[in-house]
């Protein structure tokens, strides 16, 4: 706390005000307390002088003015921080620049001029004591700006600037003219225009940028600025002179080119205008801005208040607004935090195809996204997957003049995934019409992995290898559909395996990039639901096999499928047949099983402690014992009475298991499979 001497006629005695910044002493322009604080009710327009520095300030009442922090009054200084701004222009204060742009106090300072902040804080603080004027200091905690580059203090200085008007409702009323996508990132461009304080400043001190295209007189005492005209444009003010021979106000001819430049955000907010051939072509809003929210504040606000000001319409139609990027960590990314990925590294490792999808995945439009190294392995996989898929589809398309009949006599399978490629087309083209990029794609990689490549491909490699020339062209022509379908629905996210892959299927011409979207027209609810009854089943019966470490063309005795609902018309169990390797039924009744004991296990870990000595004597009757005496007694009495010769023992249930095997009505071993669908039956 430092005192304020009063000195005149209206009042003598002090007043004692809380400062965070003395080392601004001498920027001090006024006083300042709450309107309501009776401690200083009889004071507000007094004048007192600011110790060390003897310039006399005002005391001034203002609402925003905190009672219970320090002494409830504050010294304004200009500046000291964004309150002070507020203040001085509010009060129409006085200025007096105490800091320079080398971070050093200027000679408003006296004696203390050159010291940089730190130092002349503590010499003033010193001082302030050596002359009684320090009545206490203590810490306290506050917000103080940072650049986010350096993490060094940001101060506040008074210099010329240029700027151009805002106009507020002008630019909400443009703003809600435009289709916001998520709709709430409206309201974040609305809050920020109507918090701003002051107009847009598009004068920056730096080397590089565009130029301020103006010169000042250098006449002493003349103020006159000369604009260049639209034919002057470019120019640089400094290495040119402006097309005016003298001053209009003086008469001089000596000219100072204007050195600041031109805010970023000034270039890039005539994108739009500049996409559309403006100013040589007549302007028509662009379809769509896609930017982070991070940046509303700026470049669509700019965008929007430089549109409406040239144009009076808007930027766009639709502005779609994503997210920040977010580390493997779960954080934002950033240098500091160790966690910010270049893509050249994902590319490099992966493919750029895989580093696009992975992103494409991280969300919705407005939300974060957080960038996943499993995501890009595993688009990588599915770049695999894809590519292999085509392979296959060449080989069959390729060598002997194949075109697609005109009528192929398609089966079951065939017009499943003829039916499942048009819903998907039609899935995927409906969630980019409104920006879903992460669905659309997810949509795509589970038809492309699972419908073609897991199912289809695996059901028709019976025809495509041995088939009839009827049967293994309607297979080649619904592949070729299929295939050819699916590269141009991911060309958007796979730009570059597409078009290779694209260029290797024969029957395709030009680029992926230049195709038209599939319509194959096809969706057909029964085929639906008869294919997904014979995929299901194929991929049912096949990985059990793997799981039984069977060969995956073991031929098999027989398969029965019991769909849980009808299908509604006859199945067609060819390809079926010959993915799983066995004869296939289609059945519409309940599967007539039953499960049989076969066999008793006994647990020795539980029955050597329990029998010790007589434990080989308990195993060798129990696995002498009839399977079902031994369920059925287990079942009842949920314990067994086993008979070792000398005597009979009772041994818990925790101590034998009872293996049990599905049997047909004919009393036939069968495997019961369930599937998504259907419940399966497998006899070997």
């Amino acid at each position: 706390d430092g005192g304020a001497d009063g000195e005149g006629d209206e009042r003598s005695e002090s007043i004692d005000i809380a400062t965070t910044r003395p080392e601004l002493l001498s920027a001090c322009v006024a006083v300042a307390v709450d309107p309501d604080d009776e401690r200083y009710a009889d004071r507000v327009g007094d004048t007192v002088e600011v110790p060390l520095f003897g310039q006399e300030v005002e005391i001034l009442a203002d609402d925003d003015v905190d009672s219970d922090f320090g002494t409830g009054a504050v010294m304004i200084c200009t500046f000291g921080d964004k309150q002070d701004v507020d203040w001085w222009a509010e009060h129409d204060l006085p200025l007096r620049s105490a800091l320079g742009k080398d971070g050093t106090l200027t000679d408003a300072a006296g004696e203390y001029a050159g010291l940089a902040l730190d130092e002349a804080e503590d010499a003033i603080v010193a001082d302030l004591d050596a002359a009684g004027s320090l009545q206490d200091r203590s810490e306290t905690t506050g917000n103080v700006g940072q650049c986010w580059r350096c993490d060094t203090p940001i101060e506040i200085l008074s210099t010329e600037q240029w700027f151009i008007e805002v106009r507020e409702e002008e630019i909400l009323d443009t703003a809600q003219a435009v289709e916001w996508l998520p709709e709430h990132m409206y309201e974040r461009l609305a809050d920020w225009t109507r918090g701003m304080d002051w107009d847009w400043v598009i004068s920056r001190q730096r080397e590089f940028a565009t130029p301020i295209p103006a010169w000042h007189c250098a006449s002493d005492g003349c103020e006159h600025t000369d604009i260049a005209s639209k034919k002057e444009l470019p120019v640089d003010p400094t290495e040119s002179e402006p097309a005016i021979d003298a001053c209009p106000e003086c008469g001089g001819d000596a000219w100072i080119g204007e050195t600041d430049v031109m805010d970023t955000w000034v270039d890039s907010s005539i994108s739009p205008l500049y996409v559309q051939g403006w100013p040589d072509e007549s302007f028509e809003p662009t379809t769509l801005r896609e930017q982070g929210h991070d940046i509303i504040r700026t470049w669509a606000f700019y965008t929007i208040l430089r549109v409406v000001a040239l144009e009076e319409d808007v930027p766009w139609e639709t502005a779609l607004i994503n997210g920040m990027v977010f580390g493997d960590d779960g954080n934002k990314m950033s240098k500091s935090r160790g966690n910010a990925v270049q893509p050249e590294e994902a590319v490099e490792e992966y493919s750029a195809d895989a580093f696009r999808q992975a992103m494409a995945l991280g969300g919705q439009p407005g939300s974060d996204i957080q960038f996943q190294w499993k995501e890009v392995r595993s688009a990588s996989r599915f770049l695999t997957k894809l590519w292999n898929v085509t392979r296959f589809a060449a080989t069959h398309l390729d060598g002997d003049g194949w075109e697609p009949p005109a009528n192929p006599a398609y089966r079951d399978v065939d017009r499943w995934i003829l039916s499942r490629c048009s819903r998907v087309a039609d899935e995927v083209a409906a969630a980019m019409d409104e920006y879903r990029f992460d669905a659309a794609l997810r949509t795509l990689r589970e038809f492309v992995w699972n419908d073609l490549a897991d199912d289809y491909v695996e059901l028709t490699k019976g025809r495509l290898y041995e088939g009839r020339p009827g049967e293994r062209d309607a297979a080649r022509a619904a592949l070729f559909t299929t295939v050819s379908a699916s590269l141009r629905m991911l060309a958007p996210f796979a730009p570059f395996v597409t078009e290779e892959a694209w260029h290797a299927l024969p029957g395709t011409d030009g680029s992926v990039h230049g195709s038209t979207w599939p319509e194959p027209g096809m969706a057909d609810r029964e085929a639906d639901t008869v294919g997904a009854i014979i995929a299901d089943a194929a991929s049912t019966v096949r990985g059990w096999k793997s799981e039984s470490g069977l060969a995956l063309n073991e031929p098999l005795d027989g398969v029965e499928v019991y769909p849980d609902q009808s299908p509604g018309a006859p199945v067609d169990t060819y390809d079926l047949s010959e993915a799983v390797n066995a004869p296939v039924r289609i059945r519409e009744d309940e599967p007539d099983v039953e499960l049989v004991p076969v066999g008793v296990d006994p647990d020795h870990a539980t029955l050597g402690p329990e029998f010790r000595d007589r434990t080989d004597q308990v195993v060798a009757a129990l696995e002498s014992m009839d399977p079902a005496d031994v369920h059925k007694q287990l079942r009842v009495e949920g314990e067994l009475e086993v008979d070792i010769g000398d005597e009979v023992v009772v041994v818990p249930a925790s101590a034998v298991e009872i293996r049990q095997e599905h049997r047909s009505s004919s009393g036939e071993r069968v495997t019961v499979l369930e599937g998504e669908y259907s419940t399966i039956l497998v006899t070997r």
